[in-house]
C-alpha cells in the first residue's frame, strides 16, 4: 500500500523550510505548503498533507499550466524561492515568515507568499485548505471584508490577498493571471482578541521581504567559518537557527513528526521537542561558528525551564522536554491519519521521555564546559547544578540504560553511555581545576578512572578487535565513533584503528553509516532502517582525526551529495538514496558543521 501511495506524496527531500523562530513550514517543490503548525513547533498542525494527502490540509499555489520547477534559497537567508518554467512564461513564489522584533506582533506568525511573473504571462491557482488539530477539529470560514477567516475552538487564521478569493466549503480558492512584472500576495496570519486582523498590501509585503532578508544576512554575518564548505556549513547553521524557539532558547530535534525511517514501517516518532543531547550538541556547533547568543539562550532555557529532579535512580534530568520546559510528553497515535505514504502510525508526543539515557549528562556537561571556555564563565548557581549532576553520575554510571538510540528492547550496559559518563566527569574536573571551583575532586577522579578501566576491559572484543555496542558482546555500534572525538583515547591508538576498520567493514556502505544492525542487536521494533546521517558525519571526523585524510574528504564529499536540492538533510538515507525520517534534523546538520570544521583543520 505504501508504494501505491507514492504518487500522492512528494518525496521528503522535495521540500524547503521557512520559519519565524517559533514555528516552521515545509514548502514542496510543487508550491504546496504541506506541513505547518501554529503558533509553535509542537502545536497541532494546520497543514499536514505530508502525513495524510487527503485529510491533512494544505496550501496549494502554482501555475495552472504545465511547468518545470526549481527551488532555492535567496542567498544567505531562509527566504525560499520556488520558480516555475512554463511555455508562456516564468513565475516564482517567494515564501517567508517575517522575524518580528515588536513583541506585540510576535504572536501573529505571519506567513507570506509573494507570487511574481518574471517573464511572459502565467495563470495561477491557489487553494487554502486548513485542517486544524491534525485534521480532528471542525472549522468555520467567513469573509470579513478583504479577509477570509478560518476558525476553530483553538485557533483562528486570517487570509488576506491582493487577488479575489472565494469560499468553497471549508476552503478558500483563487484564480488569477499575472503578466511580466506583476505581483500577487497572500498572507496568512494568526488572529485573536489581542491580535487584530491586518491587511498585507503589495508594498508592505515587499518591505517585509526586504526586512526578512536583512535579518538573516545580519545573523549569518556573525559566522566565523571561512573554510572549504562554506555554503553547506552556513545552510546548516541557518537551519539550526530555524529550529530554535526564540521565546525560551529551546532547540527542537526536528521540524516534523512521524516521517518514517522505513516506508510502510512503524519507526515513526515525534521530534518537535528538546532533547538534552541534541540541543547540547547544537550548542557546540553554534559555538564553533561564533554564535554565542544562541548558546547563551539555551543556557537560559536550562536555567528557567529545566529543574533538577533529585538524586533518584531515574536521574536529575529527563532526556527531553517541551519547548516551554514542560515534562509531560505523553505519546498518542492518530489513527485517522494514514501517515506519509501509508506509513502508520502517526504519533504525537514521545514515550521515550521516560527512558534512562545516561549519555545525556556527558553531552550537557561537555557543552557547559565549552560555553564556559569559549563564551562566558558559568555562574555559581550553574556550577552547583553541575556538581549535583556529576555527583549523581558518579553514583549511577554503572547501571544499564536505553542508550543513545532510544531502543525499546530493554536496558543494556551500553558502551556509549559509559563513555559519556566519563566525559561528564572529566569535563567537570577540567572546569573545577581551571576556575578553582569547589568539587570533590578525589572522588570524581577515582570514578572517572573506574569508568575508563571498565570500558577498556569489558568494552573491547578481542575476537572482533573492536569496541562494541555494550559490555561483553561482539555487536558493533557507530556511536563508538565518538571515542576519539570525546578525547577518551588517541585517534591513532591501535585499538581505535582496529575498531575503525571493523566499523568500516560492518556498518559502512559507500561512506554511509548504519548506526547498528537490528538483526544482530534487536531494538524492540519491527523492520529495518536506513543509514544514519549523523553517524556518516561522525565517520568523516573519525577518519580525519586518524590521519586518513583522503578517505575522510571523499566520504564527506559523497555525503554532501545526499543533501536535498537546498542543502537540507533528514535523519536517515534509505537504500536507494532517498531521505527518510523527520526533516530537517538538527542532529545531522550539527554533525555536518563539526565534520567540516575539523576536516578543514586537518587538511590545513
Amino acid at each position: 500500500m505504501a508504494d501505491g501511495a507514492a504518487g500522492r506524496y512528494l518525496a521528503i527531500a522535495d521540500h524547503g523550510l521557512i520559519g519565524d523562530l517559533r514555528s516552521v513550514a515545509l514548502v514542496g517543490v510543487n508550491g504546496t505548503i504541506d506541513w505547518y503548525c501554529c503558533p509553535r513547533f509542537d502545536s497541532p498542525s494546520v497543514f499536514a498533507s505530508l502525513l495524510d494527502a487527503d485529510r491533512g490540509g494544505k496550501f496549494e499555489l502554482a501555475p495552472t499550466v504545465p511547468a518545470e520547477t526549481k527551488q532555492f534559497y535567496f542567498p544567505d537567508t531562509n527566504v525560499l524561492i520556488t520558480r516555475f518554467y512554463a511555455y508562456d512564461g516564468v513565475g516564482e513564489i517567494q515564501d517567508f515568515m517575517p522575524i518580528v522584533g515588536d513583541p506585540t506582533e510576535a504572536g501573529r506568525h505571519r506567513l507570506i507568499r509573494r507570487v511574481l511573473c518574471v517573464r511572459g504571462k502565467l495563470p495561477f491557482a491557489a487553494l487554502v485548505a486548513p485542517r486544524f488539530d491534525y485534521g480532528r477539529a471542525h472549522h468555520e470560514v467567513r469573509c470579513d471584508g478583504d479577509r477570509t477567516v478560518f476558525g476553530c475552538h483553538m485557533l483562528t487564521l486570517a487570509l488576506t490577498s491582493s487577488v479575489e478569493v472565494t469560499v468553497d466549503g471549508g476552503d478558500a480558492r483563487a484564480e488569477f493571471t499575472l503578466a511580466e512584472g506583476e505581483t500577487a500576495v497572500f498572507a496568512l496570519d494568526r488572529v485573536s482578541d489581542e491580535l487584530r486582523p491586518r491587511s498585507c498590501p503589495l508594498a508592505e509585503a515587499e518591505e517585509q521581504f526586504a526586512e526578512t532578508v536583512r535579518y538573516w544576512r545580519r545573523w549569518l554575518a556573525g559566522s566565523r567559518y571561512r573554510g572549504r564548505w562554506r555554503e553547506m556549513v552556513h545552510r546548516s547553521a541557518l537551519t539550526l537557527k530555524l529550529l530554535t524557539y526564540a521565546p525560551t532558547g529551546a532547540i527542537v530535534a526536528a521540524a516534523t513528526t512521524s516521517l518514517p525511517e522505513q516506508i510502510g514501517g512503524e519507526r515513526n516518532w515525534d521530534y518537535r521537542y528538546v532533547w538534552i543531547r541534541d540541543a547540547a550538541f547544537c550548542l557546540y556547533a553554534m559555538l564553533r561558528l561564533g554564535f554565542s547568543e544562541e548558546a547563551a539562550a539555551f543556557m537560559d532555557f536550562l536555567d528557567r525551564h529545566v529543574a533538577l529532579r533529585g538524586d533518584g535512580p531515574d536521574g536529575p534530568l529527563q532526556i527531553m522536554y517541551g519547548i516551554d520546559g514542560r515534562t509531560d510528553l505523553t505519546e498518542q497515535e492518530l489513527p485517522h491519519l494514514e501517515g506519509y505514504r501509508c506509513s502508520a502510525p502517526v504519533r504525537i508526543g514521545n514515550d521515550a521521555v521516560g527512558q534512562l539515557q545516561l549519555d545525556i549528562y556527558g553531552a550537557l556537561i561537555d557543552s557547559i564546559y565549552l560555553y564556559d571556555k569559549w563564551a562566558h564563565p558559568i555562574s555559581s548557581d550553574r556550577w552547583e547544578e553541575v556538581i549535583a549532576i556529576v555527583d549523581w553520575v558518579c553514583g549511577n554510571w554503572n547501571q544499564p540504560d536505553e542508550g543513545i538510540w532510544e531502543t525499546r528492547g530493554g536496558r543494556r550496559n551500553f558502551l556509549y553511555s559509559r563513555l559519556m559518563c566519563w566525559v561528564a566527569i572529566e569535563r567537570a574536573i577540567r572546569m573545577a581545576v581551571h576556575r578553582g571551583l569547589p568539587a570533590d575532586l578525589p572522588h570524581w577522579r577515582q570514578t572517572r578512572d573506574d569508568i575508563y578501566y571498565q570500558i577498556m576491559r569489558k568494552g573491547f572484543s578481542t575476537d572482533r578487535q573492536a569496541f562494541t555496542q555494550h559490555e561483553d558482546a561482539d555487536v558493533l555500534d557507530a556511536a563508538v565513533l565518538m571515542m576519539p572525538m570525546a578525547k577518551f583515547m588517541s585517534p591513532s591508538d591501535p585499538k581505535w584503528l582496529s575498531t575503525l576498520d571493523a566499523l568500516t567493514h560492518d556498518l559502512v556502505s559507500d561512506s554511509l553509516v548504519y548506526r547498528y544492525d537490528p538483526q544482530v542487536s534487536p531494538d524492540g521494533l519491527r523492520g529495518v532502517e536506513g543509514t544514519f546521517s549523523i553517524c556518516s558525519f561522525w565517520y568523516v571526523e573519525a577518519l580525519a582525526r586518524a590521519g586518513r585524510l583522503d578517505d575522510a574528504r571523499l566520504a564527506f564529499e559523497k555525503m554532501l551529495t545526499y543533501a536535498n536540492h537546498v542543502g537540507l538533510f533528514a535523519e536517515q538515507i534509505g537504500h536507494t538514496g532517498e531521505q527518510l525520517g523527520n526533516f530537517p534534523q538538527a542532529f545531522t546538520h550539527l554533525s555536518l558543521i563539526s565534520a567540516a570544521v575539523n576536516l578543514d583543520r586537518a587538511l590545513g
